[in-house]
């Protein structure tokens, strides 16, 4: 039995500083309002950099953020892009918001992350253990579409590899292939494969097709294999600017960061012999001594496109690379009456069209579970992780709501007293082929780098964690230099339970 343990590591591995603060007035610039940038600005600025931190948006989060919206009653309301999962092994996401929270009281624990099928089928994550390979066997025995005779038929030694992730050799071996393509050498029953991967593929925003086998196997690992906190995860009960962009700009502005918001970078010149940056923006330029870079995939090839000075050519080629996966939908509704009692407030849902999930969000936020006492109403929001080209607005809403009828009958008579409807196309793509052309945080140049939730890392990570982690190492790369300490980086172990026999 693997008794799953972390792991906190230094980041990049030279940076092996030990004082607590520059020793020297050093600005920088952090370009973009996520998590990534967020993760930068605070290590930069706690370890005594004066730091400017812009966003486009007149609002931070990017694709966590939440934004003042009105219903039609002149009621405000936060409106985010969409549901997240705070996983229990985002160690570095939980570490950022005790700057604010020390004890992490905006988070919610769900009981259950459960995944319906058609017909009333559905695959429970409760209480699994925490153990590889106790837990593939408990979740194969609770899974009720895989009997014995599929067991038989499955590929197990095609399925190895999703208990010997290795960073490198995962990769070397599996990456030029699809996750489709994977998924179908395992010789999995239709039913169960729908209820054990298609819906926890989707996740990522990247159809099977379009998406690395190896990064798959990464994910696979993050989540359940190598992943000592189980399944089930937490969520804000609070709108995102409330729970976490409100009270964290506050924390940095405490300390010196100046917050620029509606203010988009459009290049970088490099400046006194390359040894400094200015950074043209929207309200004139900023020249500063180093630059986080921690844009969405769209907007960082912009600026790179029109920074004449950021003139590697293998560099100028591995961002050219980077491309954005299909469109995501988020549909939130406002109903004049409540869902039933026993329903889950999160829930994934399979092989029924564009529908990946259920959020009540009168179960999980505050807001929206006064405005739903006080109307005996619910609010509901309905996923589409990955839209297939071609399809507009009036397509998605139809099938998302075919699928929200068809799991919960009665929302089917309910009347929709509010709604928005975004469509996005910002969700970095992990293309089969793609893993060694993908970016890392450092870069050709001087006291630059990346971060962001697209950048390759030498850990397992995905999503939210996988941003945090990245401005975090973008910081003590930039740090390194002057010897101060770096922050720790906790992850869940980087090998699985065969890796050390099989890579």
């Amino acid at each position: 039995m693997n008794r799953i343990r972390p792991e906190t590591l230094t980041l990049p591995e030279d940076a092996s500083g030990t004082l607590p603060r520059v020793g020297r007035p050093m600005h920088a610039v952090v370009a973009g309002g996520g998590l990534a940038g967020a993760a930068a600005a605070t290590i930069l600025a706690e370890r005594g950099v004066s730091v400017v931190w812009v966003e486009k948006e007149p609002f931070l989060g990017g694709r966590v953020a939440s934004w003042e919206d009105r219903l039609a009653s002149d009621v405000p309301f936060q409106m985010e892009r969409g549901f997240h999962a705070f996983f229990r092994q985002y160690y570095n996401l939980r570490a950022l918001m005790r700057r604010v929270d020390p004890e992490l009281s905006s988070l919610k624990p769900m009981e259950d992350y459960p995944v319906l099928a058609p017909g009333g089928r559905s695959q429970s994550f409760r209480d699994l253990p925490r153990s590889t390979p106790l837990n593939i066997v408990e979740l194969t025995r609770r899974t009720p579409a895989l009997t014995l005779g599929d067991l038989r038929r499955v590929n197990v030694r095609g399925a190895v590899p999703m208990l010997a992730f290795d960073p490198e050799a995962t990769y070397r071996k599996h990456d030029d292939r699809s996750a489709d393509e994977y998924l179908d050498s395992l010789r999995f029953p239709s039913e169960a494969r729908q209820l054990l991967f298609d819906v926890f593929a989707h996740s990522f925003f990247n159809p099977e097709k379009e998406m690395s086998a190896a990064e798959l196997l990464m994910m696979f690992h993050f989540y359940f294999t190598g992943n000592p906190e189980g399944l089930v995860f937490d969520v804000l009960d609070k709108p995102f600017a409330t729970a976490l962009w409100d009270p964290l700009r506050q924390h940095l502005e405490a300390r010196g960061v100046e917050v620029r918001l509606a203010c988009a970078v459009d290049r970088l010149e490099a400046t006194e012999g390359r040894r400094r940056w200015r950074i043209v923006t929207d309200d004139g330029p900023i020249d500063t001594d180093m630059v986080v870079l921690g844009l969405s995939v769209p907007a960082l090839k912009g600026v790179v496109s029109r920074s004449p000075d950021l003139d590697d050519p293998g560099f100028r080629a591995t961002i050219g690379s980077l491309g954005v996966t299909r469109p995501f939908a988020v549909w939130r509704l406002w109903l004049d009456r409540p869902t039933s009692s026993d329903r889950h407030p999160f829930v994934g849902t399979t092989a029924l069209g564009l529908l990946d999930n259920i959020s009540l969000y009168h179960l999980l936020e505050d807001e929206s579970a006064r405005w739903a006492d006080e109307h005996g109403g619910a609010v509901v929001e309905l996923h589409a992780y990955a839209v297939p080209e071609g399809w507009d607005e009036e397509r998605v809403r139809e099938e998302l709501l075919a699928g929200l009828h068809s799991f919960y009958p009665e929302t089917a008579e309910a009347t929709v007293v509010e709604e928005r409807f975004l469509m996005r196309r910002d969700c970095p793509a992990f293309a089969p082929g793609s893993h060694a052309s993908r970016p890392g945080v450092t870069t050709p140049f001087r006291r630059l780098a990346l971060a962001g939730d697209f950048v390759r890392l030498p850990v397992p990570s995905a999503l939210m964690e996988r941003a945090v982690i990245s401005g975090m190492v973008a910081a003590n790369h930039l740090l390194a230099p002057e010897g101060v300490a770096p922050e720790p980086i906790r992850v869940v172990p980087r090998r699985g339970l065969f890796a050390p026999w099989l890579s």
